[in-house]
C-alpha cells in the first residue's frame, strides 16, 4: 500500500497514547487462531483457547487469521474506548455491514450468523457485540496494564524520535515493512496493491500489542486513515502478569548474552533512561551504563541524548533478536 502525504499531512501525524481496544480485540482474535509468536504469545494462547465460548466465536468467524476482516470491527470511534467503538459498530447502516461482509472469504461469508448480519438483523448485530465484549473480557482486559506499558514505551520512543529528527525520520524508522520514499509511505502488506491519498487528513499511527510481524490498515480508503503496527514485545510479559519475576527462571537470551545483559536488553524493549534501566534490573547506574554501551556497540539498542539524559530503545536488530527473528527470517541475505 502506498500512502501519499502532503506537507500538511506531515504535520498531522498522530501516535495513539492508549491501546485501541477494538483493534486489540481483532488482532488478538487473529493471534488466538494461529501458532505465530510462540515465545511471546504461546502461553497466552493456551490460556485463551480452552476458555472460548460460542458468543466469542462470533468474532472469530469474522476475523480469519489471514485475509480480510471487516473494517466495521475497528471503527474510528474505538480510539476513545471499547464502549464508544461498540456503539459506533451497532449504529452502522445495513449497507455498510453488507458491503464489508461481501469481502469476506466465501467459507466465512456463508455462515448462518454472517448471513444474518449481512441482512441487518439487529439481534445478530447485538449478539456480535456481546461476543466481542466477552472475548475482550477474557483475552484482552486482564492484560491491559501490560498493553499500556508496552504502548507507552513505544510512544515515548517515537516521541523522542520525532522531537530529535522530525516526522519524516519517524516514518522512516517505524517498522522494517514500512519504507518512507518522500512523499509516499510504502507499507508491505501481503495481497495489497493500493494507493491512499491523505489529502490533509493526516495519519493516525496505532502501536498495537497483538499486532504481529507486519503492520495493518483499513481496507476502505475513505475511512479516517490509520496505520497499525506491532510494538516490541517483552517475552516475559505474561509471567509478569501471572507470576512474580523471581519465579521466571533464566531469560531466554541469558545463555547468549549473560543473565544481566539479557535482562537489560529486555528492559530496553520498553524504552527507558539509564537510571530507569538500573532500577528495573536492580543494578548500579555505572553497571547499567556499561551494559547499554556494549549492547549499543553491538547494534542491539540505540541511544538518544536529550537535555543531558540518555534514552535507550531497541534497534531493529535488537527487536528481531528479542522476538526470535533474524535477517534470514525476513528474507535478507544475512
Amino acid at each position: 500500500m502506498r500512502i501519499h502525504f502532503t506537507g500538511v499531512d506531515l504535520g498531522r501525524i498522530r501516535v495513539s497514547a492508549e491501546p485501541d481496544i477494538m483493534w486489540e480485540n481483532l488482532l488478538a482474535a487473529h493471534m488466538v487462531q494461529t501458532g505465530q509468536g510462540p515465545l511471546v504469545f504461546g502461553q497466552w494462547r493456551e490460556r485463551i483457547r480452552g476458555r472460548l465460548t460460542d458468543p466469542m466465536r462470533r468474532l472469530l468467524a469474522l476475523a480469519p487469521p489471514r485475509g480480510y476482516s471487516p473494517d466495521f470491527l475497528t471503527p474510528p470511534e474505538s480510539a476513545d474506548g471499547l464502549r464508544d467503538g461498540l456503539d459506533a459498530m451497532l449504529s452502522l447502516p445495513r449497507r455498510t455491514l453488507r458491503r464489508d461482509l461481501e469481502l469476506l472469504a466465501p467459507d466465512r461469508r456463508d455462515l448462518h450468523f454472517v448471513r444474518a448480519l449481512a441482512e441487518g438483523e439487529s439481534t445478530a448485530l447485538h449478539a456480535l457485540g456481546d461476543g466481542i465484549t466477552a472475548f475482550h473480557d477474557l483475552a484482552v482486559r486482564p492484560y491491559l496494564d501490560k498493553l499500556r506499558e508496552h504502548i507507552s514505551a513505544d510512544r515515548a520512543a517515537r516521541s523522542q524520535s520525532m522531537l530529535h529528527s522530525g516526522g519524516e525520520h519517524l516514518l522512516s524508522t517505524l517498522h522494517p515493512a514500512v519504507r518512507w520514499n518522500p512523499p509516499v509511505l510504502e507499507v508491505a502488506i501481503p495481497g495489497t496493491n493500493e494507493d491512499v491519498y491523505l489529502e490533509g487528513r493526516g495519519l493516525r499511527l496505532v502501536p498495537s500489542f497483538f499486532c504481529w510481524r507486519a503492520p495493518t490498515v483499513l481496507r476502505d480508503p475513505e475511512l479516517p486513515p490509520v496505520l497499525v503496527y506491532p510494538v516490541v514485545h517483552d517475552p516475559g510479559w505474561l509471567l509478569d502478569v501471572h507470576g512474580p519475576r523471581e519465579h521466571r527462571g533464566e531469560p531466554p537470551l541469558a545463555a547468549l548474552l549473560g543473565r544481566t545483559r539479557a535482562e537489560v536488553l529486555e528492559a530496553t524493549a520498553r524504552g527507558c533512561t539509564t537510571s530507569e534501566l538500573a532500577r528495573k534490573v536492580r543494578i548500579a547506574m555505572a553497571t547499567a551504563s556499561h551494559h547499554a554501551t556494549v549492547l549499543r556497540d553491538a547494534g542491539l539498542i540505540t541511544t538518544n541524548r536529550t537535555n543531558g539524559r540518555a534514552y535507550h530503545t531497541l534497534s531493529v536488530l535488537g527487536r528481531d533478536l528479542l522476538n526470535g527473528r533474524g535477517p534470514l527470517a525476513r528474507g535478507g541475505a544475512g
